[in-house]
């Protein structure tokens, strides 16, 4: 089965996969730690992970036939932080939606495999299914779990996007990756601007960026959202300032930044109606979080920058059809106002 699982890998390349290991299909090494973290609470509003949270222990809830776990990484784009007055985005979030660009290549990869390997049940999975793919991913032997509770690759950091495929055929499993690299280096749980980490690999989720400007769907709590600074969607601090991403500058191939993604202006975005909206950001992570809470989002950068030109978008927006945009377009008014006399 060597060669089986040595032309799997080369077919996973050839479709445009930058890493790819295989793991066993055993419980998940995690697991009793991601039981304690929702325990603690801090999952948030993340209600979905509490009612899958036991089929995540064994990749069997996926697939019941499953007997190998094909882990696979893409690298994206590195990108430099955009320059005002574009917003911040975390660096995934300037390519087409991830999921369905390597949805389409594990498809095409579970249909290779079924062919070489007749009966052969597969299933792809990019992290819509209950699975912990980073543990499988350390299994696999793609990298080790940081401190920042990312995956890191010695070879291109963190930057990567995760993705498995599940199938019944028993290959031969990769040897794990069972040292750490990070060291005494602490510089992501210094960095991070909202302190989301409770102790090293343990991420408060309820007050982490990423989680605050998508996975909220209401009003952000009003004490984090000075933390939120410039960031309309998602956060990549505890990534920026990671030695293991100094060396990590590979345009993905398969997750090209769009150029119309890379200038979003929160005053601009204000504007936006919703069919205006869904045009500018169908096929994007964007659509996620839908139109409101990208404006809200917008409107808490603005107020944050505290710059009084943005006033008028602003106040325009306390006419917004949804309450949710009106409601953070009144804070950004009063927090420039308030920035603006503190310096006079």
């Amino acid at each position: 089965m060597s060669q089986a699982a040595d032309a799997l890998k080369a077919q996973a390349r050839s479709l445009g996969f930058d890493l790819v290991g295989i793991a066993p299909a055993v419980e998940a090494d995690g697991f009793a730690s991601f039981r304690a973290w929702l325990d603690a609470g801090y999952a948030g509003e993340m209600d979905y992970l509490h009612r899958h949270a036991q089929a995540r222990q064994h990749p069997a809830a996926v697939l019941p036939e499953v007997r190998s776990v094909v882990m696979l990484g893409a690298y994206y784009a590195n990108i430099p932080p955009a320059a005002a007055p574009a917003a911040r985005v975390a660096r995934y979030a300037y390519s087409a939606d991830y999921h369905d660009v390597l949805r389409q290549r594990l498809n095409a990869l579970a249909d290779w495999l079924s062919q070489r390997e007749p009966g052969a049940v597969c299933r792809g999975v990019v992290d819509t299914a209950p699975l912990l793919e980073r543990d499988f991913a350390r299994r696999a032997g793609l990298g080790w779990i940081g401190k920042n509770t990312m995956l890191i690759n010695k070879y291109c950091g963190s930057y990567l996007m995760l993705a498995a495929l599940l199938t019944s055929a028993t290959l031969p499993p990769d040897p794990p990756h069972t040292a750490s690299h990070c060291g005494t280096c602490t510089a992501c749980l210094d960095a991070c601007p909202t302190h989301a980490f409770v102790r090293p690999g343990v991420l408060d989720a309820r007050l982490c960026i990423s989680y605050l400007t998508i996975e909220v769907k209401g009003a952000i709590p009003a004490e984090q959202r000075p933390g939120v600074g410039e960031w309309l969607f998602g956060c990549d601090v505890c990534q920026e300032v990671c030695p293991w991403n100094r060396r990590a500058d590979t345009q993905s191939a398969l997750l090209p930044a769009r150029p119309e993604l890379l200038v979003l202006d929160p005053v601009e975005l204000l504007g936006l109606d919703e069919q205006q909206f869904r045009a500018r950001f169908r096929g994007t992570v964007f659509f996620r979080s839908k139109r409101r809470g990208l404006l809200r989002n917008a409107a808490i950068v603005l107020g944050n920058r505290g710059d009084p030109a943005a006033l008028p978008a602003l106040r325009r927006a306390l006419d917004d059809p949804e309450p949710l945009v009106r409601q953070a377009a009144a804070w950004a008014i009063d927090r420039i106002n308030a920035l603006v006399q503190a310096e006079t």
